[in-house]
């Protein structure tokens, strides 16, 4: 090789080492190595205290809630603050009376107040039961059984039908006094009003009894065999049922 190309050679290797040189030492100052370090020192602020609820009885018992319709009601009426007024408890369904009557069947008229089931007796409340054996005086003084028509009476208005009574039970020993009924007729009534027996004192047929007095209905009156009467039983009520309730 020429000496003159390897000292031109050498003469390029050195300028572009000066070169690469001088762009490093340009690059280096440019760059603070504390603006490009990460940091180590970070301030965090502390969170913020919850609010702590009011432990205020009276500020907790002023306090009403907001809606959108109660914002415009007045807190306070006249100087006084708003009460709260409780709710009205809902009525509650009356309860029905428990039906205690018991059905009896196939009854027999001892006598007008006086019911026979076998062995046992039931007399009817509020009237005082007319014996078999009363003997009766019309308005011409002649005497008539009407004792034995007014039992004639109750057994045709009966008919064996099953009769309903206030009792608790359908089995007793002997004598028991009860109000009964034919559908909704009641038979005491039923008694009264046709003047076949008397109403007790102070009973509610008292009234019904003095008007059968006063109308010469049944033991009030003449016998009905000598007249054109007959002795099927009066003013029966429409809705009685056939056989039974």
């Amino acid at each position: 090789m020429r000496p003159a190309a390897i000292l031109t050679a050498i003469a390029g290797i050195g300028t572009v080492a000066g070169l690469i040189a001088a762009g490093g030492e340009r690059l280096g100052s440019t760059i603070d190595p504390e603006e490009t370090a990460a940091p180590t020192d970070l301030h965090v602020p502390p969170p913020a205290a919850a609010a702590r609820p009011t432990t205020n009885p009276e500020a907790s018992m002023n306090a009403r809630h907001v809606d959108d319709v109660s914002q415009f009601y007045p807190a306070v009426v006249d100087g006084k603050p708003l009460e709260r007024i409780a709710a009205a408890e809902p009525e509650q369904p009356a309860r029905i009376a428990e039906d205690k009557d018991v059905n009896l069947v196939r009854p027999v008229a001892e006598s007008a107040g006086v019911l026979a089931f076998g062995e046992r007796r039931l007399q009817l409340a509020g009237i005082n039961p007319t014996p078999a054996d009363k003997i009766c005086t019309d308005s011409k003084g002649r005497e008539w059984p009407c004792g034995m028509l007014a039992k004639t009476n109750v057994r045709l208005f009966l008919r064996l039908r099953t009769v309903r009574c206030d009792l608790d039970s359908s089995e007793w020993t002997g004598t028991v006094t009860a109000a009964c009924r034919i559908g909704t007729q009641d038979i005491s009534q039923w008694l009264v009003e046709n003047g076949w027996a008397e109403a007790e004192k102070g009973s509610a047929l008292a009234e019904v009894g003095e008007k059968a007095r006063q109308t010469g209905k049944g033991l009030y009156g003449d016998d009905p065999r000598s007249a054109t009467e007959t002795s099927i039983p009066e003013n029966l009520p429409s809705d009685l049922p056939l056989d039974g309730l």
